[in-house]
């Protein structure tokens, strides 16, 4: 396993999508700009709220659009910040442009 860096999140505070998707990004087992199940598990799990397994499954039924098993792409990372905002009460202020979890990957 890699050594990361850490950014932790208090779903209380607010964060830009940028500070969203770099707490994202250090769950990130293979460093391939997309999001597994197991992967997502682990980000929910770190937000100490109950049940991570069941929410991760929920949140990859309405963010994975493709149904490929990984949330990429802006379509499918927008469904996630909704479901972060709606159902994990994280306030995730929006910025202009797109949303990606790594630059370059639509």
């Amino acid at each position: 396993m890699a050594i990361m860096c850490c950014f932790q999140v208090n779903p209380n505070r607010e964060m830009t999508v940028e500070d969203f998707k770099a707490w994202l990004r250090q769950f990130e087992m293979d460093n391939d700009g997309r999001v597994s199940h197991e992967e997502l598990k682990e980000a929910i799990q770190s937000l100490r709220v109950w049940f991570p397994w069941w929410k991760a499954r929920q949140v990859m039924k309405v963010a994975d659009t493709n149904h490929n098993g990984q949330i990429e792409g802006a379509e499918e990372i927008e469904k996630l910040v909704n479901y972060a905002q709606q159902h994990l009460h994280m306030k995730i202020q929006r910025s202009h442009g797109m949303l990606v979890l790594h630059e370059g990957t639509s």
